[in-house]
């Protein structure tokens, strides 16, 4: 078998979206957060109807993503499934409950982090 070449970070967000898609991921949201963290260069926000399909989801992201050589560093939330948080370092994926999701609004809270940093930068 020969080695799989490592994923562009387009190809890996790409790879990630399509692994959503497959169990049926709803909501799917892509923030570009490189310029706001140093952690890592984008987060992707999924919704699924349950905390068993969440789970799935998440387990499906991996999967798919290691067939095509990307590595996972950790995966966090699988117990419960409520949010599943699946890294990937330079993309960052959180599965949630749409319940979860409205709670703690992630895309919220980056989109105003993104904004106080323009403004500051203004000033």
């Amino acid at each position: 078998m020969e080695p799989i070449d490592k994923l562009s970070l387009e190809d890996m967000k790409l790879a990630v979206v399509d692994a959503l898609e497959d169990i049926k991921a709803f909501d799917i949201t892509v923030m570009d957060v490189h310029q706001m963290t140093s952690v890592t260069s984008y987060m992707i926000v999924a919704s699924g109807n349950s905390t068993r399909q969440c789970k799935a989801i998440a387990d499906n992201v991996r999967e798919k993503l290691k067939e095509k050589g990307a590595d996972t560093r950790g995966i966090e939330g699988e117990k419960d499934g409520e949010w599943v948080l699946v890294d990937l370092g330079e993309i960052v994926v959180h599965v949630m409950v749409p319940a979860t999701r409205a709670y703690y609004n992630l895309e919220q809270l980056w989109s105003e982090s993104q904004s106080r940093r323009a403004a500051a930068s203004a000033a």
